[in-house]
């Protein structure tokens, strides 16, 4: 669901990383290099913009059967804690997924909260449900909306949540991304897929970024500021950003595990130039779509048999990253604060 601007640019030189020849890494992606790739998961925003005052929104990720008597296995890292992660320390004590993932504003997360849990009693099967762990990560968008009027609202977390479908996740300027920044730039919501073998069979492992954090642009080891790409020079907001990082996978992890791999995300974000400043909260989540307790048999995974699903996923973050800013379009806020696309032709002649 999206409330539109029809001023809001939409160029034909906005696209995927891919489209412009940067590919990240060795590994194919699955057929649409999302987090959609992995079986079972589905992806859903609603996009609030009402330009100037309100550039936000909420992003669903939706594993299916996901509930209170039905959790998935799950693993959370705070790489610093400067943020608003409901729900993180269920999961980090009892490893277990038991709510879809919900990704907003700052000053929106407690209502998006409220909202999912809601959602959630009312779902067949759950009418003696009395306790449930909603999990709703959180970016400031303050710079580019109005942050204080909290503007997501119930009917649009459920309109995300009941949306979520497979196939092709929208890019850029949409959901809990409307209103992000990152790296001098426009950025928002970036996915990306990687296939693997693992433990005899081949697995899918899908990532998405809400990406709103402070550094400089890195691009093939090159350094891209905004100056660089001929933009104009912006004046330095506060970091007061943070970056959710959410992956899942259908391989046969454990808890254990899987926190391993949230740790991955957040490591990848320094591929792309991350700052990990005091105000930027920098959190990856992890889960497996096999229901938790499911006896894992020979199948099971070895920690030394883990080196490439990291890489796939040190590879997949950075290229939803540079997803994130090659499909976000240029935003002013209620304040006159601009922050520009990173346009495409200039990057690739820089990058020779």
């Amino acid at each position: 669901m999206r409330a539109h601007d029809p001023s809001s640019p939409s160029p034909a030189s906005r696209g995927r990383a891919r489209a412009f020849g940067l590919a990240v890494g060795e590994l194919p992606t699955g057929p649409h290099n999302a987090l959609t790739d992995v079986p079972g998961v589905r992806v859903g925003h609603t996009t609030l913009i009402r330009p100037p005052e309100v550039h936000s929104g909420v992003t669903a990720i939706v594993p299916d059967g996901v509930g209170p008597g039905s959790p998935l296995p799950a693993g959370v890292f705070a790489g610093n804690g400067y943020g608003k992660l409901i729900g993180a320390t269920q999961i980090a004590e009892l490893g277990a997924l038991e709510t879809p993932v919900l990704l907003t504003s700052t000053l929106s997360a407690f209502r998006v909260a409220d909202a999912l849990v809601g959602w959630i009693l009312e779902r067949p099967g759950n009418a003696d449900v009395h306790s449930v762990n909603p999990v709703v990560g959180e970016c400031n968008d303050g710079l580019l909306s109005d942050i204080r009027s909290r503007p997501v609202r119930e009917e649009h977390v459920r309109a995300a949540l009941d949306e979520a479908s497979r196939g092709p996740v929208a890019e850029g300027c949409v959901g809990g991304g409307t209103g992000l920044t990152a790296l001098g730039f426009k950025a928002g919501i970036g996915t990306s897929s990687r296939r693997l073998p693992l433990a005899g069979q081949e697995i899918t492992l899908g990532v998405l970024v809400q990406a709103n954090f402070g550094g400089t642009l890195r691009v093939r080891g090159r350094t891209v500021t905004p100056a660089d790409v001929g933009l104009p020079l912006a004046a330095p907001a506060p970091e007061a950003g943070s970056c959710m990082v959410v992956a899942a996978t259908d391989a046969p992890l454990d808890a254990r595990q899987l926190t391993r791999l949230a740790r991955r995300g957040v490591y990848a974000l320094a591929r792309v130039g991350a700052g990990y400043g005091h105000g930027s909260g920098d959190y990856g989540l992890a889960f497996g779509t096999r229901p938790l307790g499911t006896p894992a048999g020979p199948a099971a995974v070895r920690d030394e048999d883990l080196d490439l699903l990291f890489t796939a996923a040190l590879d997949a973050v950075e290229e939803a990253v540079l997803n994130a800013l090659l499909t976000a379009t240029t935003t002013t806020g209620p304040r006159g604060d601009t922050r520009h696309e990173l346009p495409a032709a200039p990057l690739l002649a820089l990058l020779g």
